[in-house]
């Protein structure tokens, strides 16, 4: 493990303290990022993402607390250990009970901080024993910068360890799927199969055939015994991809499947066990959907063990370009194009754009730019027109001025059908001024002359 991977982050107003802290956890090889306010180490999280925080609890302006609470709404897996004096006991017990890792009261000997910090760092490192070895091979489909999916997929390996149900909540093309798909390579069943099912894509008549199999004769065309998607992933994952829109029959034998671990295929007698681990994913809000009577709350619970839930797109910009680019190489390849690159102006209509596709928008958007560029570099106008918007365009006063100036000739004489005279007389001009702003725009009467 190098020195990177055990970054730590060190938060106290005291900066002789921070010094000899940092001499300490630095001899037992860790990298110490300082900050010496709550607000500095915030900034610091987004950017460094250590394995631990240790913060001072008293500080000027923002305290231990408070930080511990911004951190933990942002990544709630990040473990933070607090440092306190005697007269704070009280609140470092309430500290703990609130999910802080630990604390150490002052003074305290070098090894019980190395320690607690050894611990704390194991637990965010701990790799699953399915995914040792393979280095970050299970999320190398989901390219980002952003600390909010950092901070996901440390939660997604975490869960990963466990056979508990996850729900994946976000928006539609926001990358559910991929990350059900990475949770599975993290799992102890990532050599099993990975069975992905969208449950709003099959009609409902088909949809439980396709998830428990049939019997042969069960009904008109099934001429032979059909094995269902949890029988096919037997020892590995079902994903059950927009599951709020499963169709409340459905839903009971879903239960069931997942209470008993056994399933029942249609127009048979005989009960089939399943092993199965069961990951879902929907941009319904199931809340409100099970408020208003469309989904069991029973089943809801059995599936929300764990809840992921994928920001949009436009909430983690800086990962467009991570995205935009790795399309391009992947389209390139597939389409035998020449397009490298993105213009300047491209990439930032593209990191401008809201998405609300997401991923799969912004996929399409670099597919049809990649099919329909002739040059080594995409230009915005292309992105323009893939994103059917206008190319947003400052012009200084000149050029404004100067490109009106130029459509507003070429309108007049194209009413006057290239008479100079009538044109003049529409502009309020005379002739001879009228013939010098013509020339002075490279016009001709003659360009504008109807021809039989």
């Amino acid at each position: 493990m190098s020195a990177d991977d055990r970054a730590v982050l060190l938060v106290d107003d005291d900066r002789d303290l921070v010094q000899l802290l940092s001499m300490r956890l630095q001899s037992a090889g860790y990298c110490v990022e300082a900050a010496y306010s709550g607000e500095q180490a915030l900034a610091k999280v987004a950017v460094v993402r250590p394995l631990a925080v240790i913060t001072d609890l008293r500080m000027e302006g923002m305290d231990g607390m408070a930080l511990f609470q911004q951190i933990h709404a942002q990544d709630p897996a990040l473990p933070v250990i607090v440092l306190t004096a005697h007269g704070t006991i009280p609140d470092a017990v309430q500290a703990t009970q609130q999910g802080v890792f630990g604390y150490l009261t002052k003074p305290f000997e070098s090894d019980e901080l190395l320690d607690l910090v050894e611990r704390a760092v194991a637990l965010r490192h701990e790799e699953p024993a399915a995914a040792a070895g393979r280095d970050e091979a299970w999320r190398e489909a989901v390219i980002t910068a952003n600390p909010a999916m950092e901070a996901l997929l440390a939660e997604a390996r975490m869960v990963a360890t466990s056979d508990a149900s996850v729900l994946i909540q976000g928006a539609s093309g926001a990358g559910k799927e991929v990350l059900a798909r990475a949770i599975h390579l993290a799992s102890v069943r990532h050599d099993r199969p990975f069975v992905a099912i969208n449950c709003a894509a099959i009609p409902e008549p088909l949809l439980e055939s396709e998830l428990f199999g049939h019997a042969k004769g069960a009904f008109t065309g099934a001429v032979a015994a059909h094995e269902g998607l949890f029988q096919t992933a037997t020892g590995g994952t079902v994903f059950l991809d927009e599951v709020g829109d499963m169709p409340a029959a459905l839903q009971a034998k879903l239960l069931r499947v997942l209470q008993d671990r056994e399933v029942r295929p249609v127009g048979a007698t005989r009960i089939i066990p399943v092993d199965v681990r069961i990951l879902s994913a929907t941009h319904h809000d199931l809340v409100q959907s099970v408020a208003e009577g469309d989904f069991r709350e029973d089943l809801y619970y059995r599936l929300n063990v764990v809840t992921l839930t994928i920001p949009p797109l436009r909430e983690r910009r800086e990962d467009i370009p991570l995205l935009a680019h790795h399309f391009l190489r992947t389209l390139r390849e597939k389409h035998k194009h020449q397009a490298k690159e993105f213009s300047p102006e491209a990439m930032e209509m593209l990191i401008a754009h809201d998405w609300p596709g997401n991923i799969r928008h912004l996929l399409n958007v670099v597919e049809q730019c990649c099919v329909l560029c002739t040059s080594a570099l995409i230009p915005a106008t292309l992105v323009a027109r893939a994103l059917r918007e206008k190319p947003s365009e400052i012009l200084t006063y000149a050029d404004a001025k100067k490109r009106f100036e130029r459509d507003y000739l070429i309108q007049l004489l194209k009413i006057a059908n290239g008479g100079v005279t009538e044109a003049a007389r529409l502009a309020g001009r005379n002739r001879s001024e009228f013939y010098r702003l013509l020339q002075r725009n490279h016009l001709t009467a003659a360009m504008f002359k109807r021809r039989d």
